[in-house]
């Protein structure tokens, strides 16, 4: 990994070394945000801060640390890293796992509508109850609380795994402990009459029917994460549209001859044509040609500027009219527009003393929650309310007390 200036590492909170950046996948909360941020602190003299909006670690470490350790301590906290060259610019957006997600939200929302439906015309009007209807509430339901919900499913199994919580454990568990309370309900209940009519059947109705509450916790959770994913997609634009600006291959000028190699092989002191229409591949100085060159997209000047020998030029400025040849002065990362996307991602990596407050609180807010909730079953245990309300009670409070969005909103505004 490349070394970069030590105002990057200035960034990063660290002193004197070196500065790594990371692409973390796997996180989807806060809590994720301190995990990984304590994993990673734990190492001698390593400084981070981690932005869950962009799903980037920037980390001061010491010059003799080993990006494979930083990638260990990731791995082992439950996530997957791997470590950024800066030459690449920024990440792609990820359009497949946002269209992942919204192919799991179109097919909750799907079944979610008529379930809901059904569920409040059985509640309300007890006498359309027919045997064994619940079947049908649970053949509409499980696809929804199974397979939609399987992210939060899989991602509390890898932190269970790993002795953590997230606030995937809050809707998995909820969604979960509903599912199975309200199946083994149904089973037990299957093809009885009601026994309360009216209001009183909206009110105290003859058998739980949590799996439309999990299926539509699912639902609207999984809304939540698809514009998530959309921000988290969008938060990266501004480097991607700068690194749009670079163009992929140079045309190399080896004595008399013209050769198109990628530009992440071009090197200092070699020179490179610019036809016109073509952009400037990195920064450099005029040898020879005139021509008129296009800054808008980089110092917002509106005309175009006539250049001639000895002038300097910038990477990713367009060549309106003329030819150049043009020697390299600075390559990759080193060019304007280069320090231009630097600056762009380190500016995301910092971050705000209310943003590591959010962080401080959502580290501590799950556990916190998950023993309210235990506490909740158990107070209305012994106060004798009954196995069913002090359940219900208990998962009402798992599943109200999951604010994802209380991680994301801070660092994606």
């Amino acid at each position: 990994m490349t070394a970069t200036t030590s105002e990057a590492a200035q960034a990063a909170g660290g002193a004197a070394g070196r500065t790594v950046e990371l692409e973390i996948g796997g996180m989807t909360c806060a809590a994720c945000v301190g995990r990984v941020e304590r994993k990673l602190g734990r190492l001698d003299g390593v400084r981070v801060a981690v932005n869950l909006a962009t799903e980037r670690a920037l980390i001061s470490a010491p010059v003799e640390t080993d990006d494979a350790r930083l990638v260990e301590a990731v791995v082992n906290a439950g996530y997957t890293a791997r470590v950024v060259d800066p030459d690449d610019g920024p990440a792609p957006a990820r359009d497949e796992s946002v269209r992942r997600l919204r192919v799991r939200l179109t097919v909750a929302l799907v079944l979610f509508v008529p379930l809901a439906d059904l569920s409040l015309a059985m509640s309300l009007v007890p006498s359309l109850q027919f045997p064994y209807w619940q079947v049908l509430v649970a053949a509409l339901a499980l696809p929804v609380v199974g397979w939609a919900a399987w992210p939060f499913h899989a991602a509390a199994a890898r932190n269970l795994r790993h002795g953590t919580t997230s606030m995937d454990t809050l809707v998995s568990l909820g969604v979960i402990v509903a599912s199975v309370w309200s199946s083994v309900e149904m089973i037990a209940t299957a093809g009885r009459p009601p026994v309360v009519t009216g209001w009183d059947a909206v009110l105290h109705p003859a058998g739980p029917l949590y799996l439309e509450v999990a299926a539509g916790v699912t639902t609207f959770v999984l809304a939540g994460r698809y514009f998530e994913a959309r921000a988290r997609r969008r938060a990266g634009g501004v480097m991607r549209a700068l690194a749009l600006l670079r163009p992929d291959e140079v045309c190399v000028l080896d004595g008399a001859v013209e050769r198109v190699i990628p530009v992440g092989l071009l090197r200092v002191g070699e020179r490179f044509v610019v036809r016109p229409g073509g952009r400037v591949a990195v920064d450099g100085t005029v040898e020879s040609g005139t021509a008129a060159v296009d800054t808008a997209a980089l110092t917002g000047e509106p005309v175009p500027v006539e250049v001639g020998p000895g002038a300097e030029v910038l990477g990713g400025t367009i060549v309106a009219g003329g030819r150049l040849v043009v020697r390299a002065d600075r390559v990759g990362a080193d060019t304007r527009l280069g320090r231009m996307i630097t600056a762009v991602e380190r500016a995301q990596a910092e971050k705000s003393a209310t943003q590591r407050l959010v962080d401080r609180v959502s580290s501590v807010f799950v556990p916190v929650v998950l023993v309210v909730a235990l506490g909740t079953l158990g107070g209305w245990l012994v106060a004798d309310g009954g196995l069913q309300y002090a359940l219900s009670a208990a998962v009402a409070v798992v599943i109200i007390a999951c604010p994802c969005a209380l991680g994301l909103a801070t660092p994606t505004a």
